[in-house]
């Protein structure tokens, strides 16, 4: 191996590395070497097998390179480019993971529409398919059938696929109505600090599931005798969480009142859905849900997720970044509503189309015009709050908008540990971003973007944030290794380029 890729494999380490927040010390550690031998990797002085890349890969979470594999993805942009005409958002990512999960309940043939190709659900149909539930894509690759076994092997999950998506833990609230003890590895997904999963357990164990961790997994399980005898209340108003509730409560022979629940679009989702497997929730839009279960649910269900309003967020931030006249299609409004109300208080020229159903035939939609506009900084900060306040993750794409805003901007993520400081990699590409601590930001606008070549964020939305910097600023800019934004985004450097950008995907190793 010559020296010139010893050098370029080292530095992919070490980026990998700093994102994860990591010292060389812990790397080592994690692959029983020394500390010295993980510095003489990244300095590139130190003949490295094939092998030890792929456990540094898997040590880190990040796809250094796959072995029998053309190698990690990387995206190089032409910058400086206006974008135009018109895009379509696709269907939520985290509904279709949600909805996926719910096909458990159901011993019947599911069929889901516009399902997003995107790798969070690929891994997903990884492990349903190892428990030998049978998928395949229909109707042109287009639709999802799912069609479960009358039996789960759940002793052949496959725990490489399910590490990497925090989605597994979804899995619970079925899972416990069809077996009386199961496994489960760890949730992993986006490097956003640590997530506890007793919210969830709070909420499970009203419904007999018992929960011990230990080396990798979760141990669960379900005592029969116990059953909700008042109104399940969460200790967060979390989407997740509230979907693992919903998705317990379904089965459950009785009626359930879930208190302080999300009313996020990914749970109003799932709530249509189960009506159609014939499970009635009161409530849906609101924070208190009122289910009324059905013990057994055999029934062939066809059902169409609506449009992804993070998506949508991502694309009228493309617009805003890149200085261009765009129209937005589908976009979900009822779940933008606030953004774009911040977006108007910052001076945003956009109009809307009259609202028309998405497919579900519940969900509002409307075409979003947004054209270049002269911002100003937001008078207060910018901060989420659980629906119907500003999303939680579209929190980051603010700090994109803040830097081409005249003034300062402070954006405080109070809800994940790492996820803000991640933001400050748009430094790199010319930003003026001070970190206040974890989780807050001090975004100075406006900004003349600059070309960079720099590895993806380990967290999906500031990944998406750093490309479309990278599609504002002049020159050749490159993205390396975007696994992360593969997980939740399905094509879309190739759906950029359509309305303009210039995006190649290429790869290295």
């Amino acid at each position: 191996m010559s020296d010139d890729y010893l050098v370029r494999i080292g530095k992919l380490i070490r980026d990998a590395r700093q994102h994860r927040g990591w010292t060389q010390a812990q790397l080592a550690d994690a692959l029983g070497t020394s500390q010295s031998a993980v510095n003489r990797i990244e300095r590139g002085n130190q003949n490295i097998s094939l092998e030890m890349i792929a456990r540094i890969g898997e040590a880190l979470d990040s796809e250094i390179v796959s072995l029998g594999y053309a190698g990690p993805m990387h995206l190089r942009v032409v910058g400086g480019r206006r974008l135009s005409g018109a895009i379509d958002v696709k269907t939520s990512k985290n509904a279709c993971v949600a909805l996926l999960c719910a096909s458990l309940l159901n011993k019947g043939r599911t069929v889901l529409r516009r399902v997003a190709r995107i790798e969070e659900v690929y891994r997903l149909l990884e492990v349903l398919n190892s428990i030998g539930v049978r998928t395949r894509w229909i109707n042109d690759g287009v639709d999802l059938e799912l069609v479960p076994p009358a039996e789960l092997e759940m002793d052949a999950i496959d725990a490489e696929a399910a590490v990497r998506t925090r989605s597994i833990i979804m899995f619970f609230g079925p899972l416990l109505h069809r077996m009386d003890r199961f496994m489960l590895p760890y949730a992993g997904g986006c490097d956003l600090g640590t997530r506890t999963i007793e919210p969830h357990m709070i909420a499970l164990r009203r419904f007999g599931l018992d929960i011990a961790a230990t080396e990798g997994q979760y141990h669960a399980v379900v005592d029969r005798t116990v059953r909700p005898d008042r109104p399940i209340v969460l200790t967060e108003r979390g989407d997740t969480v509230t979907e693992n509730a919903l998705l317990a409560a379904a089965r459950h022979d009785g009626v359930t009142v879930i208190r302080n629940a999300s009313s996020n679009y990914m749970v109003q989702d799932l709530c249509f859905f189960l009506e159609a497997l014939g499970v009635r929730v009161e409530g849906i839009g609101t924070t208190t849900l009122t289910v009324h279960g059905v013990p057994n649910i055999d029934i062939d269900v066809d059902y169409s997720p609506s449009e992804d309003p993070v998506e949508a967020m991502s694309l009228v931030a493309a617009a805003v970044v890149t200085e261009s006249e765009l129209t937005v299609r589908r976009v979900p409004i009822e779940f933008l509503e606030i953004e774009l109300a911040v977006l108007e208080e910052m001076g945003l020229d956009h109009d809307r189309s009259r609202e028309y159903f998405a497919d579900n035939g519940r969900t509002r939609l409307v075409d979003l015009t947004v054209r270049p506009s002269k911002l100003e900084a937001p008078i207060d900060k910018i901060h989420p709050m659980p629906f119907p306040g500003l999303n939680i993750d579209n929190v980051p794409f603010f700090a994109a908008i803040a830097a081409v805003a005249q003034g300062q901007t402070l954006i405080h993520d109070w809800v994940y540990d790492n996820r803000a400081i991640y933001l400050t990699d748009l430094n790199r590409l010319g930003g003026r971003l001070q970190l206040l601590d974890p989780h807050r930001v001090l975004v100075e606008g406006p900004t003349r973007w600059r070309a960079a070549e720099m590895m993806c964020p380990p967290a999906l939305r500031p990944a998406v944030v750093v490309l479309l910097a990278m599609m504002a600023a002049e020159g050749t800019s490159v993205l390396r290794n975007v696994y992360v934004i593969n997980r939740g985004y399905e094509d879309l450097a190739e759906r950029l380029n359509s309305i303009g950008a210039q995006i190649e995907i290429f790869r290295d190793i």
